[in-house]
């Protein structure tokens, strides 16, 4: 071969390699950007992937001096990632493995597996991992905290078995991104559903007919319903039980009131739970996170079930409020009424009283009781309770509680004993000054928040109620939810002071014409504040005067400098003194409230 053959080979072979190179750079940009790509779809929540780094990277205008570095830093790391292996091994450490992709092996199994698998998506029982004595434990001290010096905390009433104690039951359905139809609970603050099987506190029969149901749907051709495109059928199902009649009720809620081959899907669940004592098919169409409709077709049964609580009988629909915890309600509306005294010759106000579950218990040891609730559908049911329990001395009111005891305070009636379970947002100070103008004896407070209930209580102490006792009820267990009831009574004087005085002249008599003075003398002095001399010299001069120039003019009289919280003795920058104008008004007012 001659020079220039062997010439134009060497310019092939080269050629070769540079579009070699060229070949690897575009496959190492192509993993890089897959390698991208898997990154997103782990964001998005697609299936995990190992994203494996090119080893090598051909970048166009590299020196090779630039990639001998690079190449011994990479060795050069490589090597003290073999040490630390080595180290960890030799200490009995676990080792991390930091490549992309991978995942963390040490969280996994060191990390304590909680009781229920949705736990943390959830978000609805903050204290389930914790044992149940602990959780008393925390929620008294919740209590005792925000009721310090309001009023002294019984130890917590707690239950048995803190498991399935919830008899009503909610279930939202939707499908997931493989189209398969779920059920479950929103995730806390979002409207992403969280796939539920089993919950650890609710009704397990209630869960298992929720299973039921979504299975049932595919076979029956009902969709779920979307809420952002608006189709579909199904929105939630909804299931109440009785705890002592053991009668179940479900409701079905439907974006729409037809609902095809509904005679067929009532008949195939009732074959498969024949405990079903009626199912309702609600109708909410609303773009609402409100659960139910307004309007409801009763598709079997009697459209309600009913229970029994404290020795009454109660109907309960599906839009009733009734504590979905039977076996701890018992207990705090027994305590209640032991705290209220009734002796049958009491006037007794339930307040906030719902379906009248205590209004009609405590009927029972009251002479009149008077029921208040501003839901219709509630005091319909609240009537309808008095008469399942051939109750005639007990009247139900549809009215806002605090405009009602208002008007009856301004009638002059009166009420002995107030009952008052108001909203977690708590009572309103219109309410509580009614409870004092009716001059109740005794109020009896069920609070479902601690922190509104400090509140109330606080403004209550204005009004010469004392609070007695606050016993915390764990209604809820599992969750940070504290139930409480507190007995409140009217303020009475400590002790009586027995004072006899003649009046007339002579020794040890006081002279009639002196008792006015000497009264004068003997009255306690109003206690001045900076306050009521500002608005003095307002009112008389027409100006403002600040708290440190009444401090400098008391200062300067040689006078106490008590309760000035703005008057300081050392202030960061120059002390300004009143104008003479100001003195004159404030030793005016300070002679004005003798002072001076």
């Amino acid at each position: 071969m001659n020079e220039k053959g062997v010439k134009m080979q060497e310019k092939n072979v080269q050629g070769k390699k540079k579009q070699e190179k060229k070949v690897q750079g575009n496959k190492s940009q192509e993993n890089r950007i897959q390698g991208k790509r898997v990154q997103e779809g782990k964001k998005q929540g697609s299936p995990k992937r190992e994203n494996k780094r090119p080893e090598s990277r051909a970048v166009k205008g590299v020196k090779p001096e630039q990639k001998q570095r690079s190449e011994q830093k990479q060795r050069t790391e490589q090597k003290q990632r073999s040490e630390q292996k080595q180290k960890a091994a030799k200490f009995g450490k676990p080792v991390l493995k930091q490549q992309s992709g991978q995942n963390v092996e040490k969280g996994k199994k060191n990390a304590k597996k909680s009781m229920c698998p949705v736990m943390r998506q959830c978000g609805g029982c903050q204290m389930l991992d914790m044992p149940y004595a602990e959780q008393l434990k925390t929620k008294r001290k919740r209590l005792e905290t925000l009721l310090k010096g309001i009023c002294p905390v019984k130890d917590m009433i707690g239950m048995e078995d803190p498991f399935y104690y919830r008899n009503k039951v909610h279930a939202v359905f939707d499908r997931d991104r493989r189209g398969n139809i779920i059920s479950g609970i929103y995730q806390e603050n979002t409207h992403n559903v969280v796939p539920v099987e089993k919950c650890m506190i609710e009704d397990q029969k209630a869960d298992e007919i929720i299973g039921t149901i979504r299975g049932m749907l595919k076979s029956f051709k009902i969709r779920t319903f979307d809420e952002d495109t608006g189709y579909g059928l199904l929105r939630h199902v909804l299931i109440r039980r009785g705890f002592e009649s053991g009668e179940i009720m479900v409701v079905l809620v439907t974006a729409s009131p037809v609902f095809p081959s509904k005679n067929n899907f009532v008949k195939a669940l009732r074959e498969k739970h024949p405990e079903i004592t009626t199912i309702v098919q609600n109708i909410n169409g609303r773009g609402t996170s409100m659960v139910l409709g307004e309007k409801e077709h009763v598709l079997y049964g009697k459209g309600y079930i009913v229970d029994t609580l404290c020795g009454c009988s109660f109907r309960i629909s599906s839009r009733s409020f009734y504590q979905v915890n039977p076996v701890q309600t018992e207990k705090l509306y027994t305590k209640a009424l032991e705290l209220a005294g009734l002796t049958g010759k009491e006037t007794v106000v339930d307040a906030y009283c719902g379906i009248g579950t205590i209004g009609i218990i405590a009927s029972k040891k009251a002479q009149n009781v008077i029921g208040v609730e501003l839901n219709q559908d509630a005091v319909r049911d609240a009537i309808n309770n008095a008469k399942m329990n051939q109750i005639s001395n007990i009247r139900f009111f549809c009215n806002d509680a605090g405009r009602f005891l208002v008007n009856m305070a301004e009638a002059g009636e009166k009420a002995d004993v107030v009952i008052m379970d108001p909203p977690r947002s708590g009572s309103t100070e219109e309410f509580m000054d009614s409870i004092a103008k009716m001059g109740a004896k005794k109020v009896v407070y069920v609070s479902c928040n601690p922190e509104t209930l400090a509140r109330n209580l606080a403004y209550m102490k204005k009004l010469g109620y004392k609070a007695k006792e606050a016993v915390g009820f764990d209604m809820f267990p599992a969750t940070e939810h504290v139930e409480t009831v507190v007995l409140l009574s009217h303020k009475k004087a400590d002790s009586y002071i027995h004072i006899d005085v003649e009046f007339g002249e002579g020794e040890g008599k006081i002279p009639v014409d002196s008792i006015a003075k000497r009264a004068e003398a003997y009255k306690p002095k109003e206690k001045v504040t900076y306050k009521m001399i500002k608005e003095y010299i307002e009112a008389k001069y027409g100006f403002k005067v600040h708290t440190a120039y009444i401090a400098e003019v008391k200062r300067n009289l040689g006078l106490p400098m008590y309760d000035a919280p703005n008057a300081v003795e050392e202030l960061k920058q120059p002390r300004k003194h009143p104008t003479p104008e100001k003195v004159e008004a404030i030793k005016d007012a300070l002679r004005y409230f003798a002072v001076i």
